[in-house]
C-alpha cells in the first residue's frame, strides 16, 4: 500500500510574507508586522498542503485570481486568530450587568453588537446576561453577531460546543441554557432566537443605519494600526445611539485616536447625548488625565 510523501513546506520568502501583509491589509486592515512572519508561514503552509500548491506565490496568485472572493474569505479565516470564551473578562458583563441594563429597561427594544462575534461565546453570553437581568422583558433583545470568518460563523450559527468551552460557565446557567447534544452541549432555541449572525468586514462602512445601545468590539483594535482603528471605532461610533456604550479588550485603549465617545473607565466608553465640537480631542485627554 503506497502512501503519500510527505509534505514540506517551501519557505516563505521575504517577498511573498510582503504580498501577504499588503493584502491582508488591504482587504481586511490586518496589520501583519514582520514579527508574524512564522505564523503566516505556518498557517498558510497549511493551504499549500490542503489546496496541493507547490509555493506561496503559487497561493497568492489563485487568491487574487478568484473573482468569487471565495479564496480571500478562506485566507482569513486561515490567517485570522478565533480565540473567545465564555464570560471572557467576565467584569464587562458584570458592569453590562450593573450600570447599562438598569438603563435599558422598558424600552421596547433593545440592539447589542458582538463584533467580532468569533464563534459566538460572546453573542451568546450577550443573550442570556440580558436574559438573566431582564426576564420576559428580554424578548424585545436583539444581539447582532458579526465576524469576518465565515468558518467561525457557521460555529456560531450552530451554537454547539465541547464541554471544555463551557468551563468558565456556572453550572446553573448551563443547565438553564444548554441542552446536552451527543457529547456536547447546544445553547437553547429561546438564547438563539435573539441572535442573528452575519459576516462584517470592519474596514468597510456597515450596510444600514442599525443604532446599538451596547457595542462589543474586543480585542479586535490590536491587530490594526493606529489610521485604521480610528476608521472602525468612527464607524462604530457612527451605530452607537446616544449615550450607548462601547467595550473593547482590557489590553486596548482608544487613547492615541481621534474619535468621539468619552472614557468611562478602562476599555469602557460611552457615545455623549450631545456630542460637542471637538469632543474627539476631548476625549483622548480626559482618558489621560483618569488613567
Amino acid at each position: 500500500m503506497s502512501r503519500d510523501p510527505v509534505f514540506q513546506a517551501p519557505t516563505l520568502r521575504a517577498e511573498d510574507f510582503e504580498k501577504f501583509r499588503k493584502l491582508a491589509y488591504e482587504k481586511f486592515g490586518l496589520n501583519l508586522t514582520e514579527a508574524k512572519h512564522d505564523l503566516v508561514s505556518a498557517r498558510l503552509s497549511k493551504k499549500l498542503r490542503e489546496m496541493k500548491l507547490p509555493t506561496y506565490q503559487a497561493y497568492y496568485e489563485y487568491v487574487v485570481a478568484d473573482r468569487s472572493g471565495e479564496s480571500l474569505v478562506a485566507l482569513i479565516d486561515a490567517l485570522s486568530t478565533n480565540h473567545t470564551a465564555f464570560w471572557r473578562e467576565a467584569s464587562h458583563f458584570e458592569f453590562l450587568r450593573r450600570e447599562v441594563i438598569p438603563k435599558l429597561r422598558g424600552k421596547p427594544r433593545i440592539d447589542v453588537w458582538s463584533a467580532p462575534c468569533s464563534t459566538g461565546e460572546e453573542a451568546y453570553t450577550l443573550a442570556i446576561t440580558m436574559m438573566e437581568e431582564l426576564g420576559a422583558a428580554a424578548a424585545g433583545v436583539r444581539v447582532y453577531g458579526t465576524d469576518i470568518s465565515t468558518r467561525a460563523l457557521a460555529k456560531a450559527q450552530a451554537g454547539t460546543y465541547c464541554p471544555d468551552r463551557l468551563s468558565g460557565v456556572p453550572p446553573g446557567l448551563i443547565r438553564k441554557y444548554f441542552t446536552a447534544s451527543g457529547p456536547n452541549f447546544q445553547v437553547l432555541p429561546e438564547v438563539r432566537r435573539l441572535v442573528e449572525f452575519e459576516r462584517v468586514n470592519l474596514i468597510e462602512p456597515v450596510r444600514g443605519n442599525r443604532i446599538f445601545q451596547v457595542i462589543f468590539c474586543r480585542n479586535m483594535l490590536i491587530y490594526f494600526d493606529k489610521p485604521t482603528q480610528e476608521r472602525v471605532v468612527n464607524e462604530l461610533a457612527r451605530h452607537l445611539e446616544p449615550g450607548g456604550y462601547l467595550f473593547v479588550g482590557h489590553s486596548e485603549s482608544l487613547m492615541g485616536i481621534r474619535q468621539p465617545l468619552e472614557y468611562v473607565k478602562p476599555a469602557i466608553y460611552r457615545s455623549a447625548a450631545h456630542r460637542p465640537e471637538g469632543g474627539a480631542a476631548h476625549s483622548a485627554s480626559r482618558e489621560r488625565g483618569v488613567r
